[in-house]
């Protein structure tokens, strides 16, 4: 009878490490992704990395001069959202095989998983009764007889 429990302790540890080398596969994997974008004119193109994060951005010799700052600032904006998507993709693709089918990959990867918004809302603490001969919350700020 010991051996069988043997037997499933062992089944179990090599299930284990199993998914552990997977895990660390997948986690490989999505930190070495890379995706650029170009806009369309090609003055700009972003890289993003697995995790959403900027790792390099050009622009070409006269971007300056084609656009002016604000017009240039948008181009980059989108520019950089569009190599974040394609980051994204990847990503999802790269951790799919791995989850549970009806599983969403990119809940899982922007860390919301299966939660809905009231469960990631952080919970104030509720605080006591504010006694009215206290002057903890009020501010000299807020003096009404303070002259401006």
């Amino acid at each position: 009878m010991a051996s069988d429990h043997r037997a499933q302790v062992e089944e179990l540890l090599a299930d284990y490490r199993r998914s552990r080398e997977q895990l660390a596969t997948m986690q490989q994997t999505l930190a070495a992704i890379s995706e650029s974008a170009s806009s369309s004119d090609g003055t700009v193109m972003a890289t993003v990395g697995g995790r959403g994060t900027l790792t390099d951005l050009t622009f070409s010799d006269d971007a300056y001069l084609r656009h002016r700052p604000s017009d240039l600032a948008k181009l980059v904006v989108r520019t950089v959202c569009a190599a974040a998507a394609k980051a994204s993709e990847t990503a999802n693709r790269t951790v799919s095989p791995l989850l549970p089918v009806q599983t969403d990959p990119a809940a899982l990867l922007d860390g919301r998983a299966d939660l809905t918004e009231a469960e990631l809302t952080p919970k104030r603490p509720s605080r006591p009764p504010v006694d009215d001969d206290s002057f903890e919350d009020v501010s000299w700020l807020d003096n009404p007889r303070r002259k401006m």
